[in-house]
């Protein structure tokens, strides 16, 4: 029994022995067994790995997919949140220069006649417990505004102040069916009382049976005791229709008026009137026809053959 192991084990070793002998044998002659094998392997993996790499590849670029989309949702936020931010800024600039044009009107025509006057900005329209048509200003009694005290714009009247807190005041627009305002003709001084009728309406009754009115005649303010509520001179408005029905003790007739009620930014409360009575001064001007330009065209001079 120990002879037999003790044999195995001399062949074992004669083997290894034998394998080596051949191996060195043919690595000394340029044979690289080892390389050989594992050139072998990587041309028997090649494939299986081509594989795994066109499995793992989609894969790989739905999660880049993924977080690109993320990305891009973030940049598409971020340029609408910008877009908006601009529209904003637009409409901010478009507000600030219709509020510089109103501001520059009313202050010529305030120039115009003289009148000391405050200005300040339209922070709502509406109608109060007491009057159905109203504005109401950013500016009260610390900045001089009182109660009666008679507000402009650039074309003309837009009615008088009812009430005032330190920093606001209240004012009842002369399209209100309460508001009243005695006006004269402009060039003829025939006189009448214009009445609020809602809307942007007016209607006008003269005040004698021969006062005359016919469309287009311009109105101005006549004047109260005092300067309250109305100063004088202010334009009010224009005639477009006049009634011609029988049996009328005075003439009356619809107006239109020239402050746009509806559109106003930026008013002025006149504070003292300075020069004194305007006269027809204010009446507003008609814009004046383009100049026509007449173009000669000279021949040119034809020469002979």
């Amino acid at each position: 029994m120990a002879n037999r192991g003790t044999n195995r084990t001399r062949l074992l070793w004669v083997s290894l022995l034998v394998t080596s002998l051949f191996l060195i044998t043919l690595d000394l002659r340029g044979v690289s067994l080892v390389s050989s094998i594992r050139s072998g392997t990587q041309s028997l993996l090649a494939p299986i790995q081509r594989a795994g790499s066109n499995f793992l590849s989609p894969i790989s670029n739905l999660f880049e997919d993924i977080t690109n989309l993320g990305r891009t949702k973030s940049k598409i936020d971020a340029l609408k949140n910008e877009n908006e931010e601009l529209k904003s800024q637009l409409i901010l600039n478009e507000n600030i220069v219709g509020e510089l044009d109103q501001l520059k009107g009313v202050l010529n025509l305030a120039g115009k006649a003289r009148f000391k006057v405050v200005s300040a900005r339209v922070i709502s329209k509406g109608g109060t417990g007491t009057f159905g048509e109203t504005i109401v200003l950013d500016s009260g009694s610390n900045a001089g505004i009182k109660r009666d005290m008679t507000v402009i714009a650039a074309g003309g009247l837009v009615g008088v102040v009812k009430s005032t807190t330190a920093t606001s005041a209240v004012v009842l627009l002369m399209s209100d069916p309460s508001f009243r305002i005695g006006v004269r003709v402009a060039g003829s001084q025939d006189m009448g009382v214009l009445s609020g009728e809602g809307d942007g309406k007016f209607s006008l009754r003269m005040l004698s049976a021969t006062g005359q009115i016919k469309a287009g005649d311009v109105l101005l303010s006549r004047g109260s005791s005092g300067d309250k509520p109305f100063v004088p001179g202010v334009p009010v408005g224009k005639v477009i229709t006049v009634d011609n029905a029988t049996g009328q003790l005075t003439k009356q007739g619809r107006v239109l008026g020239f402050v746009d009620l509806n559109a106003l930014g930026v008013v002025s409360v006149v504070l003292d009137n300075v020069g004194g009575n305007p006269g027809d001064a204010l009446v507003p001007q008609a814009p004046r026809p383009a100049p026509t330009v007449t173009v000669f065209v000279t021949p040119e001079p034809t020469t002979g053959g």
